[in-house]
């Protein structure tokens, strides 16, 4: 059923409409159609990203706001010679509907679907894959050597959003593009007016006037005219005008960055952004940027009502707008984490939060509302974090850095220089440890244990439960001898009785959870309630179970090693991280100490060594050998046993 989100007045008599999204397969199609034809095609579009959406899940609002802009760029543009990149790619679905992939788009982050980001392996329109912020005009800064290079007359555009602006890299990219003044379109979208309002038809006007062909032919004559002059009415008449454009028009910032601006202008009118961008096409020949203000969430009422402005959802109902969510038998891991933060924060003054963009997401949002005054959002800045949250600890402050695991990989220089090597006691929150299903390889948690547990000084924990995950905020807060990292997975913890209050652990000791005598399987994570199902068919088949919870990757705990070692005749390692994390630190240690000699038959489960695209978690857990069967085979193999039959009749 065709549902029109946008209601536009009119005095004339309404007449039935011929679609027009269904003779759409690729861009070409579109530039086929007339500008007058667009806004029927931005309902359309519109419509199809609502429908598609409600059914799979995924990030709507972006994608809402930028229908307009889409269109326009994939009318004006000839893509995919000329190279279109979004930055994250959360706005990127009504792209993906345009270019080809209509017929597919209802599988979005569903097993074997499209992706939720732009992914180059999916489409030729796809030049860049994203899904981490603030990459869009670094990679097409590239993209714009690489075609001056080559001697090519291509365009790049980069569409980045203005929370993607608040990272170092989007101005590391900028200022190297003004200084190589070679063309590239960086468009910023602003979707929550967080720069500069559009100011209606004026503001369109003059974006018009500056991106056209006489401006810009009078700019450059006033330019020549002016050398001429002294230098130091050279450097007068540069300064005037600048300061007239910046006064009409703002961006000020983005001209000493080396780029021609232009804008704000509405994002949602075609016919301010269909000049504008035809005039930047035609006649810019260097670093250009367009301030396009969009309305996050356009178009949908429940989703322009809600504060996030349907940023993710959940499957939903079209009409209502109502998520689906099913029900919880136990809180998630995140919301565990925030109220025990806020409990030790209770206890000690010294406690403060800290998030790169993602309060909701790690928690740090109830700590917020529980001590705004001691949280910070230092926006997308991951860097900034740590080095930030290293020096407050040198102020004898005890910060909490929650990041996802994913996320942290943008800042491990600092982590390294800024934390370790100081010793200094920041508290690292790592959130979406493992598999994070429909998100894929960009988000998945493979590589913190890795990555950390190198670094000297460094004490990296895991939970095994929400419990656990309540003793060791607890333990962090505690601990004042250097960085500290605990992890733990998106989803909802497996149902444990929650004390009042988390204990202090001792630093580097485990826990035996279930004692046995022929098998021994060491988990590092929440892969610990599989591991006990796990020993359970163990036992039935008549091989006794060992079940024991590392809690430490570093340092490890040697005596709980030595005796698994020694008192079993298979050790299984379990883990949800990437190879060379945690097994590959049990595997050093019992080497070295000589445990391995005596025909201890030791076999690792990690992460396998590839980039897993989006699934259900439990169907990736399951292919990992990461769930309880995958446990058991791994057990049967070990020694030397065929699976089926003995555990068939076991």
């Amino acid at each position: 059923m065709y549902f029109q989100p946008i209601h536009r007045e009119s005095n004339s008599v309404t007449r039935p409409q011929t679609p027009l999204l269904d003779g759409i397969r690729v861009p070409s199609d579109l530039r086929k159609l007339s500008e007058s034809d667009l806004p029927q095609l931005a309902d359309e579009l519109r419509a199809e990203l609502i429908s598609a959406v409600s059914q799979t899940g995924g990030h709507l609002g972006a994608g809402l706001g930028v229908v307009e802009l889409t269109l326009a760029l994939h009318y004006l543009f000839d893509t995919p010679a000329d190279r279109l990149i979004w930055d994250v790619g959360h706005q990127c679905y009504p792209h993906k509907i345009l270019t080809g992939r209509r017929d597919r788009i209802r599988t979005l982050r569903q097993q074997d679907g499209l992706s939720g980001f732009t992914k180059r392996a999916e489409s030729d329109y796809d030049p860049f894959g994203a899904a981490h912020s603030s990459t869009s005009i670094s990679a097409g800064l590239g993209m714009a050597v690489a075609r001056d290079l080559q001697g090519a007359d291509n365009n790049v555009i980069a569409v980045i959003g203005d929370g993607a602006m608040s990272a170092g890299m989007a101005y590391e990219a900028m200022n190297n593009a003004g200084a190589i003044d070679t063309r590239l379109i960086v468009i910023l979208n602003d979707n929550d007016m967080s720069i500069a309002p559009p100011t209606g038809a004026m503001s369109a006007y003059l974006a018009r006037l500056v991106s056209g062909k006489t401006y810009r032919s009078i700019r450059e004559t006033a330019k020549q005219a002016a050398r001429i002059l002294p230098k130091f009415w050279q450097e007068k008449a540069r300064r005037s005008e600048e300061y007239a454009r910046g006064f009409l028009t703002g961006g000020t910032m983005f001209e000493e960055l080396g780029f021609y601006y232009v804008g704000p202008i509405d994002g949602h009118n075609l016919e301010h952004l269909l000049p504008v961008l035809k005039n930047v096409r035609d006649t810019v020949d260097g670093p250009v940027l367009i301030h396009v203000v969009t309305q996050k969430g356009k178009g949908y009422a429940p989703a322009e009502a809600a504060a996030d402005k349907y940023h993710g959802v959940s499957k939903f109902d079209v009409i209502t707008g109502a998520q689906a969510k099913p029900p919880a038998n136990a809180p998630s891991y995140t919301k565990v984490f925030g109220q025990s933060l806020i409990q030790e924060a209770r206890e000690d003054e010294k406690v403060v939060a800290i998030t790169a963009a993602m309060p909701s997401g790690t928690g740090i949002d109830l700590f917020g509302e529980a001590f705004p005054e001691r949280t910070f959002d230092v926006g997308i800045a991951e860097q900034h974090a740590v080095t930030f949250a290293a020096g407050m600890a040198t102020e004898g402050y005890k910060p909490f850095t929650a990041i996802y695991s994913t996320f942290l990989q943008r800042a491990y220089d600092q982590v390294v220089h800024d934390v370790a090597i100081q010793k200094l006691p920041v508290r690292f929150a790592i959130d979406r440890a493992g598999f994070v299903g429909a998100d894929g390889p960009t988000h998945c948690g493979a590589f913190d244990t890795t990555f950390l547990a190198t670094l000297p000084g460094f004490v990296v924990m895991a939970a095994a439960d929400e419990a656990e995950l309540k003793h060791m905020v607890r333990t962090a807060a505690d601990y004042d001898e250097g960085p500290i990292s605990l992890r733990y997975p998106r989803g909802n913890g497996v149902g444990v009785e929650l004390p009042e209050r988390g204990d202090v652990l001792a630093i580097g000791k485990g826990r035996i959870v279930k004692e046995g005598s022929k098998i021994a399987l060491l988990s590092f994570g929440t892969r610990l309630a599989e591991s006990l199902i796990a020993a359970e068919e163990l036992d039935a088949a008549g091989l006794s179970t060992t079940v024991a919870d590392a809690r430490f990757a570093k340092p490890l705990d040697q005596k709980l090693l030595r005796d698994l070692a020694q008192q079993h005749e298979v050790l299984v390692t379990i883990e949800e991280g990437a190879v060379g994390g945690f097994s590959s630190h049990v595997l050093h240690f019992l080497a070295t100490e000589g445990l391995l000699e005596r025909g201890l038959k030791i076999r690792p489960l990690v992460l396998p060594d590839i980039f897993v695209d989006q699934a259900a978690p439990e169907i990736m857990y399951e292919q990992a050998r990461l769930s309880s069967s995958g446990i058991v085979r791994t057990v049967f193999e070990a020694l030397g046993r065929d699976f089926s039959e003995q555990y068939a009749r076991a």
